[in-house]
């Protein structure tokens, strides 16, 4: 009698605990179709399935060297991270992630949220992959993203520039480490309806954050100059051709700005540069002024138009910079690397 009730009560417990779990993915929306904010479709806008449903290309294990927390800016609650190094290992790929890596994280008061990434793997045979990856979650218990990769056409991974790919990430700020597991997911259903998806909403008290650099209108000019800043670059990244162009990274490895805004470069990030025809750049990386804030910016557009932006806390004495207009010089030669120009935009 002792041993049956004990059998019966510990099955009742397992499915109360089976039970529960259950209600709680279907609150969090767990094991459903993940259907992104239409400002940041991830490049999946018709819904990012559950990654895990998909077949495991990679995983790719990284430590963090610096975290930034920039604070409530215009879109949000913004962190960003700095990768230090990693590793890639899977079936068909292995090598490392290279030092200087972005992860810039956007956290809402509803709980969602919405991440880039920008990496560049390096093969264990010395191909580079620029990889960027975008993602976004309702519930910050299950955040998925969604890898865009531009490898050599020519050469054996070429098959990263086609494939449809949702990864997952998985961040421990305590360990200073993080992992994006990476999964081929052509083959799982994803048709997302009401009873099969979650959607991600945003606060109405946000914008909507960018989703490429400002483009400048025909009639803007230069006006007062902003600052003048000297960029430190390491090595060049070469892809080489890709699905979009002739890729090309060159790291941010520091430097000195001065002007409206005195302070320094922070190591990390990159000129991420496209040398098809027109060639373009798309230099993304951080500021940190003499007083310490720690600004994002972003600086881009083919030779002779570049459009800076940038990305600072809304109760910062530089939030004036959320909402100004910019124009960039072309990059020039400077010490250790390249210097520009930026101007108050004018009309």
């Amino acid at each position: 009698m002792k041993i049956g009730y004990l059998k019966s009560s510990t099955l009742i417990v397992l499915a109360g605990i089976l039970l529960f779990c259950q209600l709680q993915a279907g609150q969090t929306g767990a094991g459903k179709i993940l259907v992104p904010h239409k400002s940041w479709p991830c490049g999946m806008p018709e819904g990012i399935p559950v990654p895990e449903q998909g077949v495991l290309v990679f995983e790719a294990d990284m430590k963090l060297d610096q975290i930034y927390e920039i604070g409530r800016t215009p879109y949000g609650e913004r962190t960003v991270f700095i990768v230090q190094g990693g590793t890639v290992t899977g079936e068909k790929i292995t090598g490392s992630v290279m030092p200087g890596g972005l992860d810039f994280q956007l956290s809402f008061s509803n709980g969602g949220m919405e991440i880039e990434e920008i990496f560049v793997l390096r093969t264990s045979d010395g191909k580079y992959i620029y990889t960027r990856i975008l993602g976004t979650a309702a519930d910050q218990s299950d955040i998925r993203m969604v890898p865009d990769f531009e490898a050599p056409n020519a050469g054996s991974y070429a098959w990263l520039n086609s494939g449809k790919y949702a990864a997952r990430r998985v961040l421990n700020r305590a360990a200073r480490t993080l992992k994006i597991s990476v999964y081929e997911v052509s083959g799982v259903t994803a048709k997302a309806d009401a009873t099969n998806s979650v959607q991600v909403t945003k606060p109405a008290d946000v914008l909507d954050q960018p989703w490429d650099y400002r483009k400048a209108a025909a009639e803007e000019k230069r006006g007062e100059l902003l600052i003048s800043e000297n960029v430190t670059l390491g090595p060049s990244q070469s892809v080489g051709a890709t699905k979009t162009g002739n890729r090309n990274i060159i790291p941010i490895t520091g430097g000195t700005l001065n002007g409206k805004i005195t302070g320094k470069v922070l190591p990390g990030g990159a000129d991420y540069q496209n040398l098809a025809n027109p060639p373009t750049i798309d230099a993304r990386y951080l500021w940190e002024t003499s007083d310490g804030e720690v600004i994002i910016v972003r600086n881009g557009g083919s030779f002779g138009s570049l459009v800076p932006s940038f990305e600072v806390r809304v109760d910062s004495k530089y939030a004036w910079l959320n909402k100004g207009l910019y124009l960039s010089s072309n990059p020039g030669m400077g010490s250790g690397g390249v210097v520009l120009t930026f101007y108050e935009s004018t009309r």
